[in-house]
């Protein structure tokens, strides 16, 4: 079958079989689309279990760029600590955090945004969480095969055979894998591919979000962290602390803003965001003007909007999908650490599974589904949190942050969705004629360098 803007069909689940004594077959081949989180946390698990991977990217080099994102609760924090990672990222952490305020148009203190809140248990910048799985992967434990990156290139078209996906890329030579798996973003291109297209998988929730880095001659609008909110749109600006050594540093910027509808523009020309953005935000009060200043000089730019990713099924034969190409919630659904999580089980499943990948992938689907869907709730309120459409729903907003008592239980609530799932230990688990999966080691994984991408204070959660 060639898929070309196909819908897909469910993997069919099988009765439970015997668990343990069981690697991948040595030859045994995955190409996995994207190389942002999913994908390099799947590759290093795959290497562990005897998988050779390979893995593309439609970006010339590592991105850098983007925002913050966090860890909170037990299941994100096992799964990091036996990949060895955790120590690593929490070395990479953006810092202790700080509160970000909510301001009127004169400046004055209307409510507290507690660090806690969007920081989680540990906060990192996505690019530097990127750059560290990445080279994680490369160095897998027990003599795995390291993953292959192939980056600066696109699939074209995945055509399922017998045994095997024949897959053809914008720049590449065709080649074909035993197994296909889109890591690739809300945007998936394996999705389109190989599921449906994008409007059928993808809903606008009504707003959306801007991040960028402040220029030098940003002058005191960071001053200190705050945001200034009207009905239907937010501006705030902040300081990393630990971006505080890089050179020419300032700030950043971080916006949402409601749309009902969906804005038409180029998602591949920076120019044609920085004017929806700037419309959006025509005769805005405060210091909006001077902010928006800053956007037209702003070389890197992150833009989207606030959306969910429902797939009927996640998998149709060979080609499966991860991560936000399959559970996205854009904001405020928790998508890394569902990502971190989703990659552990579907790597343990296939490694379970031997050849069986229509056992795998149905049992991934069922034991992770509940929980991501639990998890991209959170990105359903996550606009009108940020940016209430009406002036009573933002005072009501601020009054529940203003609540000692709101806010735990807010905490709470978060922590609980994130740690409602139980992991099965795959790697003691998973064990072979001619080696033993070990537990994760305890070193930490490489250091990786800081890039400069914007993270704003009050930004994405993802």
């Amino acid at each position: 079958m060639t898929y070309e803007m196909t819908a897909g069909h469910p993997a069919t689940d099988r009765p439970d079989r015997a668990r343990g004594e069981r690697t991948a077959p040595p030859q045994h081949t995955v190409l996995i689309s994207g190389a942002s989180v999913a994908g390099p946390a799947l590759a290093y698990w795959l290497g562990r279990y005897g998988y050779r991977t390979t893995v593309i990217e439609l970006a010339p080099a590592l991105r850098g760029g983007g925002f913050a994102v966090d860890f909170r609760g037990a299941a994100h924090r096992v799964v990091l600590e036996r990949m060895g990672v955790l120590d690593a990222i929490r070395r990479h952490r953006t810092g202790p955090g700080t509160p970000m305020t909510f301001i009127d148009g004169q400046g004055r203190d209307l409510a507290t945004l507690p660090p806690e809140f969007a920081a989680g248990d540990v906060e990192i910048l996505r690019s530097e969480l990127a750059r560290l799985l990445h080279e994680h992967s490369l160095t897998p434990p027990d003599g795995g095969p390291a993953p292959e990156y192939l980056f600066g290139d696109s699939l074209t078209s995945l055509t399922e055979t017998a045994d095997g996906v024949h897959a053809t890329f914008e720049r590449g030579a065709p080649r074909t894998f035993d197994l296909v798996i889109g890591a690739d973003g809300l945007h998936s291109t394996v999705r389109r591919l190989a599921f449906a297209p994008e409007e059928r998988c993808v809903s606008h929730l009504g707003h959306y979000f801007a991040a960028w880095d402040l220029p030098a001659g940003a002058g005191d609008l960071c001053a200190r962290p705050v945001g200034y909110g009207e009905p239907g749109r937010l501006a705030t600006v902040g300081r990393l602390p630990r971006r505080a050594g890089e050179p020419g540093y300032t700030g950043e910027a971080f916006c949402v803003f409601a749309s009902e509808d969906e804005l038409p523009y180029d998602r591949r020309d920076i120019r044609s965001q920085k004017r929806v953005i700037a419309r959006a935000y025509e005769g805005a009060g405060w210091r909006t003007p001077e902010l928006l200043d800053t956007l037209w000089q702003a070389d890197d730019l992150y833009f989207d909007a606030i959306s969910r990713v429902d797939v009927p099924h996640w998998s149709t034969g060979r080609i499966a999908l991860l991560g936000d190409a399959a559970y996205g919630a854009t904001l405020g659904g928790m998508g890394t650490g569902s990502a971190i999580v989703g990659a552990y089980v579907l790597a343990g499943e296939l490694a379970l599974a031997g050849a069986d990948h229509r056992t795998a992938f149905a049992r991934y689907e069922q034991k992770l589904r509940p929980y991501v869907t639990r998890c991209q709730e959170g990105g359903r309120g996550a606009g009108e949190f940020f940016a209430p459409t009406t002036q009573e729903a933002i005072d009501a907003r601020n009054t529940a942050l203003n609540t000692p008592s709101t806010v735990t239980a807010m905490l709470e609530q978060g922590h609980d969705v994130s740690a409602a799932i139980t992991l099965e230990d795959y790697p003691s688990l998973v064990t072979g004629p001619t080696s033993t999966v070990a537990p994760a080691p305890s070193a930490p994984a490489p250091s990786a360098p800081a890039p400069s991408a914007p993270a704003p204070r009050a930004r994405p959660r993802s």
